[in-house]
């Protein structure tokens, strides 16, 4: 404790029967002031406060869900703590995230909120934005100065290993993101949730098999290419994926054997980003497969959410394919209809473009993979 706080004593004794902490279990030494302890809605009446700390607001995942219990914790937090703040006033809020609209995230869509990267940000930060940290439990974000672990990486290996947090996230992905990832998403906001369908095996009349691809616009992004089959009726069944931030010449070789593996007739690369030397690429390593590119004009958000009930319609994917693609299927059932909610695009926009290319043409009758008009 020292160490941390040259300038506190914390008050040694034994402590009476009966015995309630007050604020003088710890004095400032050489300060006026000293250690207030209050529950969530507590009084502060007559007390001026120079720093608070708000640890844990929500007991657990019941209060956080209540939109009772959210309302009046924000109502205690503007009319009491604020309330009790003068100029030179800090304050750190500490806890998990439970849900989307807790304490946090009614902060950040009222005020300033500025990624902490590095330490210099300390010095240079204005007096009215706050500070944002989020140590994930598994790295997804690129190494900074203040976390350099690289994506992939546990917090604790010793203690709480990558492998174990695999296991956790496949249990349930929308709780493992808001308890371990920082990131919560209220379960009546998602998007597909956990509705899309599952099949065990392929029909026997599969009239056409391909793939499609989006290649990562940034160092941050997914590559996300997936491999499907669609039968008679215009049914997709999704056979298999590549779901990797790894750089290009580590996903190209992973896709050509997925679309020679998945027997993939067609392959259709979007050309943004690069993506027209993908398929170049991706082409000379599945010569018996047309792999063609195309530029996406569309408008992502616009075609995301206009196209997600025929997703949840059309698309199958096999059964235990959480855990074949974790990340794949946790980033899927996660997915916020808010759109600028979502950090990461790239899975619910190449299942989109699947359905846009495959139910175009559900109006026309297919006999064997033929088309009649």
């Amino acid at each position: 404790y020292a160490a941390f706080f040259p300038d506190t004593s914390i008050k040694r004794g034994a402590k009476p029967p009966g015995y309630i902490r007050t604020a003088d279990e710890v004095e400032i030494i050489g300060r006026r002031g000293g250690l207030l302890s209050v529950g969530r809605e507590g009084s502060l009446t007559g007390n001026r406060v120079d720093c608070f700390v708000l640890d844990d607001l929500y007991k657990d995942a019941l209060e956080a869900n209540s939109p009772l219990v959210r309302a009046n914790c924000w109502e205690w937090y503007t009319s009491v703590v604020r309330t009790r703040m003068h100029n030179a006033s800090r304050e750190l809020v500490v806890f998990t995230r439970w849900h989307e609209e807790d304490l946090i995230g009614a902060l950040a869509v009222r005020e300033p909120v500025e990624e902490l990267r590095a330490w210099s940000q300390l010095d240079t930060l204005p007096a009215d934005r706050w500070l944002h940290l989020n140590f994930e439990a598994l790295k997804t974000a690129p190494p900074t100065e203040v976390d350099p672990r690289q994506p992939g990486e546990a917090l604790w290996e010793r203690q709480h290993g990558a492998a174990l947090l695999e296991a956790k996230r496949r249990l349930d992905p929308l709780q493992f993101e808001a308890m371990y990832q920082g990131r919560p998403s209220a379960r009546e906001g998602l998007l597909y949730g956990l509705n899309f369908a599952e099949y065990d095996c392929l029909p026997h009349e599969i009239v056409r098999r391909a793939n499609y691809t989006d290649t990562a616009d940034t160092g941050d992004d997914y590559l996300c290419s997936l491999s499907y089959a669609v039968d008679a009726d215009g049914v997709i069944y999704i056979t298999d994926a590549v779901y990797s931030r790894e750089p290009m010449e580590a996903t190209e070789p992973l896709v050509g054997e997925m679309l020679v593996r998945s027997d993939t007739r067609q392959a259709a690369i979007e050309s943004n980003n690069g993506g027209r030397g993908f398929a170049r690429a991706v082409q000379a390593l599945a010569p018996g497969v047309r792999v063609e590119w195309f530029h996406q004009s569309g408008n992502k958000e616009a075609r995301i959410l206009s196209n997600s009930a025929t997703a949840l319609h059309l698309v199958r994917f096999p059964r235990g394919w959480n855990l074949r693609w974790p990340e794949l299927y946790a980033h899927l059932m996660t997915y916020r209809r808010k759109f600028r909610a979502n950090r990461w695009h790239d899975a619910a926009d190449v299942v989109t473009g699947i359905v846009e290319r495959e139910a175009a043409g559900r109006g026309q009758k297919r006999v064997r993979g033929i088309r009649f008009l």
